[in-house]
């Protein structure tokens, strides 16, 4: 069945734990030998019970004495072996969710942007969450209660075929009959959990986007249609969920009929065999505890599984995350990018996103250190892709890109990304203080530099006015900032980092006329001495710029400076003509003079 798979995968992970598991599974070894002697000591006293009036008075003194002695050290021995359960299984599980989800959280954040465009924020923190906390509940089940009853039904029981292999037989059928009947209601609902997993991650994919458009939401009165929608799926979950609830209620009642069936079994199927002369008083009553003992296990086993099997679902999304491949994988013999002036080539670059169609193809250009290139072109037409090609989040199909000299696919990620500053057209901040949002540039930087990097950015003055200066909070995306603003700390935290080749998203369309002075002059400030990438539909923007490439359908159709390129009269000066052309005056609108004449 799938979820022993997944459980033997949940257990795998403990290998880094193996010493603090072997003691546990010998301390669970004791427990479950010491379960076991138990009812033979309490049949051997009651056949000695039954037995006192024949026995001499001396002989059924050292008899109890012995067999008393004897329950008391495995007593004590028990109280031991269960005391070092509960605290070496509570230990070993948090140290190892801890570690377990360390691994998920990196892994998680190295994944590319591929994979987190396709997957929801509020869905992958679901399955954050709630694997680590299930993989807790799991590990620690296991070592304090579910071992116990493995090994006594494994081990164990057919060592009862050894005390009388009638009564034994009897308790093996009926222990087979208990696991066989919820063997087959798992079958059952199997699928129909998984299904109603997949609305329980709905619902919380839907409230995360809800929630975090609160203000789009009140502005354009959707309240009542995202409270409707969010009860649909809610409704979903109920129609899915109850059936499951109900097959597993079914074992519920069964399970704790169980007990009182294998104990009635025993005593009928053991009093026929002792009228036949085939058992003893004392095999009856330890075959009473045994099927005592085991029925009680195993009813918690079945609650385990109940359990197990309710989050398999979640473990198969939280395994599915950590065995997801990264599009642009590390070569294991790359070397850290030797930083030189910052020369970025393109040589027949090409580019398809997977069974999709060609993105880019024969993109060629050098840009020399230290210049100013533009991208330019209608959107999709290739250069945001371009960018992100340089910055290794894709790899391209065809040809190769180097920075001075050395091909992006041999170097290391972390050297190639830490080489690069990108300004984003929606400035990206933690939830988190200034000062920490800028030190993400630089984590090691001063004081004396982050306040040098913030006046060039002209971010100094707006910084200490706010409420706790460089402590300030900036709410969540930078929430409690202007646009303007946020942007303006974009660039300061682009200084700090000190990169030579620096990509400029975008990085002013969304101001207005007054904020986009200020920050022109931070990206100037910032751009000096770097080799800077500027991708623009604001053509404005891009008149100062060394080479401007005009990009159409993924290709570079055009190349030159502003003014050459204008003077050209080809696709960019069209572009330039569109954007920069005074709006036509509708023949249908009175002008104001003559209104008030009239």
């Amino acid at each position: 069945m799938r979820f022993i798979k997944v459980y033997g995968r949940v257990l795998s992970l403990l290998r880094p734990e193996w010493r603090t598991a072997g003691l546990l599974a010998l301390a669970n070894l004791a427990i479950a030998g010491i379960a076991f002697i138990d009812p033979v000591i309490f049949g051997r006293v009651v056949e000695m019970l039954t037995a006192s009036a024949t026995l001499p008075e001396a002989e059924l003194w050292g008899r109890a004495a012995s067999l008393l002695g004897l329950w008391a050290a495995l007593g004590l021995g028990g109280i031991a072996a269960g005391m070092a359960v509960a605290l070496l299984a509570d230990r070993m599980a948090h140290r190892a969710r801890k570690r377990e989800m360390a691994r998920f959280f990196g892994h998680a954040l190295a994944l590319p942007a591929a994979f987190h465009g396709g997957t929801h924020s509020g869905k992958l923190m679901r399955i954050f969450l709630t694997g680590g906390d299930t993989l807790f509940g799991l590990w620690l089940g296991f070592f304090r209660d579910q071992l116990v009853t493995f090994v006594s039904a494994i081990i164990l029981l057919p060592l009862t075929l050894f005390l009388n292999w009638r009564l034994a037989l009897a308790l093996i059928a009926l222990v087979v009959l208990f696991v066989g009947l919820t063997a087959a209601v798992i079958a059952k609902t199997e699928a129909r959990q998984k299904r109603a997993e997949k609305f329980h991650n709905k619902l919380a994919a839907d409230a995360q986007d809800a929630l975090s458009n609160a203000v789009v939401v009140q502005a354009f009165t959707r309240l009542g249609a995202e409270r409707r929608a969010f009860a649909d799926v809610q409704q979903q979950v109920i129609d899915h969920q109850f059936p499951v609830l109900g097959w597993w209620a079914l074992v519920s009642i069964l399970t704790r009929s169980a007990s009182t069936v294998a104990m009635l079994s025993i005593v009928v199927i053991g009093t026929l065999l002792h009228i036949r002369g085939q058992a003893g008083v004392g095999d009856i009553v330890s075959f009473m505890g045994f099927a005592g003992m085991l029925i009680g296990r195993l009813e918690g086993m079945v609650f385990f599984v109940a359990r197990l099997f309710s989050t398999v679902p979640t473990l198969d999304e939280y395994f599915a995350v950590l065995d997801a491949e990264s599009t642009v994988p590390e070569a294991s013999d790359a070397r850290p990018l030797q930083a030189g002036p910052g020369e970025v080539r393109f040589e027949g670059v090409g580019f398809a996103y997977p069974r999709g169609p060609a993105i880019l193809s024969g993109v060629d250009f050098t840009a020399r250190p230290g210049s100013v290139v533009a991208l330019v072109g209608h959107t999709g037409a290739g250069k945001s892709t371009a960018m992100s090609l340089l910055q290794r989040i894709w790899d391209p199909s065809e040809g190769r890109i180097t920075i001075d000299g050395q091909d992006t696919r041999d170097v290391t990620l972390e050297s190639l990304r830490g080489a690069i500053g990108v300004v984003f057209q929606d400035s990206l901040l933690f939830n988190r203080s200034i000062r920490d949002n800028l030190l993400v540039g630089k984590p090691d930087a001063t004081q004396e530099e982050i306040e040098r990097a913030c006046r060039l950015a002209e971010a100094h003055d707006f910084i200490l006015r706010q409420s706790d200066g460089y402590d300030t909070l900036v709410g969540e995306r930078g929430a409690t900032l202007s646009g303007g603003q946020k942007q303006r700390l974009a660039i300061a935290r682009a200084l700090l980092k000190n990169p030579p080749i620096l990509v400029l998203d975008e990085a002013t369309s969304a101001l207005d006329a007054a904020t986009e002075g200020k920050v022109t002059r931070a990206l100037r400030a910032l751009m000096q001495g770097r080799t800077t990438f500027v991708i623009a539909h604001r053509l404005s923007t891009v008149r100062d710029a060394d080479e401007i490439l005009v990009f159409e359908e993924g290709r570079v159709a055009e190349r030159g400076s502003f003014d050459g390129l204008v003077a050209e009269g080809g696709r960019f000066a069209e572009l330039v003509s569109n954007q920069l052309a005074p709006a036509p005056v509708q023949s249908n609108v009175v002008p104001f003079e003559a209104r008030v004449a009239a």
